[in-house]
């Protein structure tokens, strides 16, 4: 019996990294059926269709569900949308991945939890820092030498190139999510400090965070959204031992492929780069794109709960919601 998968959400994010990996791991797993794509822009549904090698294209998600009745559904869209959606598809039982952010509130995260828990409905949420090899590679050295309450501090640097978005929470969410990632922790209390730029637009400002987890690990949290280089860098400080974390976001990232490095008692002890990890060079798998949806299909297939779900984001949900509203400070 074939594994079936419908995506619905056929835009540039979409088709930049998820078709590529859905078509990988099509082509990399045999029993695979890349059942059916939906966008309510049908010319861009068959042109998804046609590059990634899907069998049929709707533009109703919901006709397309109650058709093909897949294994799995992959929400690749971003915005006010995906809250309804999303509940939607969990309230008709289906195992979903969706994009980041999983709601822009908690109101609205919560809504989303509460589906999926009446139907019983696997999910996981697509921060593809979690599932980003090189991350994963951190976090094996992490786990190989200290308990969380080991680590000393994180510091986590999300610095982009003239991005004057009325909400950059929706991007800064994962330095956010992926800083209490790397702590294996959640955050205990966290100070938010902002430095607007109203000449540059509407809610355009630096945002810092002075953090607290409750291992007792602290972190420094630093947002730029318009600065001269594109940069996501995390560094990890314990007891003799440092950790520098490139992550490879996008190729026009200086640090693409991006790269991990270990230095003990002050001398490099171990580096590896993205593709060597990877499985390739390409961005969606550099960038955890492809690990992501690997994981999610694979659990769905041997009947286990991602780990990364719904529930285990809406912290992240929570503090980029009190970074949108501009508040200081934020306690568990």
């Amino acid at each position: 019996m074939s594994f079936k998968i419908c995506a619905i959400g056929c835009g540039n994010w979409s088709c930049s990294k998820h078709g590529p990996s859905y078509a990988k791991y099509a082509a990399t797993h045999d029993d695979t059926e890349l059942t059916a794509c939906c966008d309510i822009d049908e010319e861009k549904a068959i042109r998804y269709r046609d590059k990634f090698g899907f069998a049929r294209h709707y533009t109703d998600f919901a006709q397309m569900l109650n058709t093909e009745r897949p294994d799995a559904v992959c929400l690749m869209m971003r915005g006010k949308l995906t809250c309804e959606l999303s509940c939607a598809i969990l309230e008709m039982g289906y195992p979903l991945i969706t994009e980041k952010p999983p709601g822009e509130t908690t109101e609205e995260i919560d809504r989303m939890i509460a589906a999926a828990d009446a139907t019983g409905a696997p999910s996981q949420v697509a921060f593809n820092r979690r599932y980003m090899p090189l991350m994963r590679e951190l976090k094996r050295l992490l786990s190989e030498r200290f308990d969380p309450s080991e680590i000393q501090h994180i510091r986590y640097d999300l610095i982009r190139v003239d991005r004057k978005d009325a909400d950059f929470s929706t991007t800064a969410i994962h330095a956010i999510d992926a800083a209490r990632f790397i702590a294996g922790s959640d955050y205990a209390q966290v100070t938010l400090r902002y430095r607007e730029f109203p000449e540059h637009g509407a809610n355009v400002a630096n945002v810092f965070m002075d953090c607290a987890f409750e291992s007792g690990a602290t972190a420094h949290v630093n947002i730029c959204p318009i600065t001269g280089v594109v940069v996501e860098r995390g560094t990890v400080y314990a007891y003799d031992n440092t950790f520098a974390l490139r992550v490879p976001v996008e190729p026009e990232g200086v640090d693409f492929p991006g790269s991990v490095q270990h230095f003990e008692k002050g001398r490099l002890k171990w580096q590896v780069t993205g593709p060597e990890v990877s499985g390739g060079g390409e961005t969606y798998e550099c960038n955890g794109v492809y690990a992501e949806n690997v994981s999610f299909f694979d659990d769905i297939r041997n009947g286990r709960r991602p780990a990364g779900d719904l529930k285990s984001a809406r912290q992240s949900v929570e503090l980029a919601e009190h970074m949108r509203e501009r508040r200081a400070e934020y306690e568990r």
